[in-house]
């Protein structure tokens, strides 16, 4: 039996099994509305990193809500940024 590639370090999921699920979650995010945010998700070895920019705080935590459902088993770390635009509070002063 072959072992070449598929050595398991941790206690978690095969590494081999992570580019597949990735492949899945992309599929699923891209047919979803959240598909034209263009969010990118990269295997870093055994993490899994989210990075982009969303619209709002619950459309990011949408995203890694659905990114731990379909990679669980595997530390997700998030770059996401949220550009959300809300008119200003207050009164901008000029000097």
């Amino acid at each position: 039996m072959s072992t070449h590639g598929s050595q398991d370090t941790g206690g978690g999921p095969p590494a081999e099994n992570l580019d597949y699920r990735i492949a899945h979650l992309q599929d699923r995010l891209a047919s979803g509305e959240l598909g034209e945010l263009g969010v990118r998700v990269e295997a870093r070895g055994r993490t899994v990193l989210l990075t982009g920019t969303v619209p709002s705080a619950p459309c990011r935590d949408e995203i890694v809500r659905t990114v731990h459902e379909e990679l669980a088993g595997f530390p997700v770390h998030s770059d996401l940024v949220v550009t959300e635009a809300s008119s200003p509070d207050h009164a901008e002063e000029l000097s």
